[in-house]
């Protein structure tokens, strides 16, 4: 199983490149789970014909106790199975609290023994990376971390305290850093400035997503790229990571380097390995 969390800072477009991200592992024949760990809970809105789902916190702050996955969860296009953590009342309460009640229920509910997953995705709000939005990077949630940034500032900024963040959890046997995705937004030496980043923290950048009028076009229809048209080119930077990313977990996934980063198998030392079997 591909278990992935996925951070940014707020407004950084971590809902949509996660729910294309899973639109395309869909595609590529996956069963698929989403879980939006956000208060806003809207990473799966255009999964869902841009209808939006009902968050397990509102189930909870009605005191009704879901007896099975299907009571908080909905099928999405590609039958990805959708899920929304929610939050509190705006206001009052705390949202990374609702984040950790939502994992114990979804637990309680055997959702992973139910439902069989191939890939599952969790997209995190990443501005602070506190106790509970740093749940789904414990050990048994998600493996892989992935950052979503631009080349502004405080994309940048957020982007270095999340991985700062995950390499203070590196002695708990929790996930790794896999790389960065660069969600361009046109501004000036972007490439430049997020890989001017990417060196200093030692991390690769796995994902190129250009600025896309085709995106907010099928937003507008509550749909992802990949459901609109997956021959666009744009849909077919997703389609490329996720087979990357699927290509990266059947390789093997190796520990930590000497600088605290996780790192993808080579075919070289792949086929070292299967020499020295033979």
């Amino acid at each position: 199983m591909l278990k992935i969390a996925i951070y940014g800072k707020g407004g950084i477009g971590k809902s949509t490149v996660t729910s294309n991200l899973a639109a395309a592992f869909a595609v590529l024949g996956k069963k698929v789970v989403q879980i939006g760990c956000d208060p806003k809970a809207d990473s799966t809105i255009n999964l869902l014909g841009g209808v939006p789902l009902k968050p397990v916190m509102n189930y909870m702050r009605e005191d009704r106790e879901p007896e099975a996955i299907e009571d908080i969860a909905k099928e999405g296009f590609g039958n990805v199975l959708c899920i929304e953590t929610g939050g509190p009342t705006p206001g009052l309460g705390c949202a990374g609290r609702g984040i950790i009640a939502t994992f114990n229920l979804l637990e309680d509910l055997e959702l992973f023994e139910t439902v069989k997953p191939d890939v599952v995705l969790y997209d995190v709000l990443g501005d602070v990376v506190c106790g509970g939005f740093a749940a789904p990077i414990r050990e048994g949630y998600a493996e892989k971390v992935l950052i979503v940034t631009s080349g502004e500032k405080m994309a940048l900024y957020a982007a270095n305290n999340i991985n700062s963040a995950v390499k203070n959890f590196e002695d708990r046997s929790y996930a790794k850093v896999y790389g960065i995705i660069m969600n361009r937004r046109n501004v000036e030496q972007e490439e430049e400035k997020v890989r001017a980043f990417a060196d200093s923290v030692g991390l690769p950048i796995v994902g190129d997503i250009p600025r896309d009028h085709d995106i907010n076009r099928f937003e507008d229809m509550g749909k992802t790229v990949i459901e609109g048209n997956p021959d666009l080119p744009i849909s077919r930077r997703f389609l490329e990571l996720a087979a990357k990313l699927l290509a990266s977990t059947e390789a093997g996934f190796e520990e930590n380097d000497s600088e605290g980063n996780a790192s993808e198998k080579t075919e070289s030392d792949i086929s070292r390995e299967n020499s020295e079997k033979q």
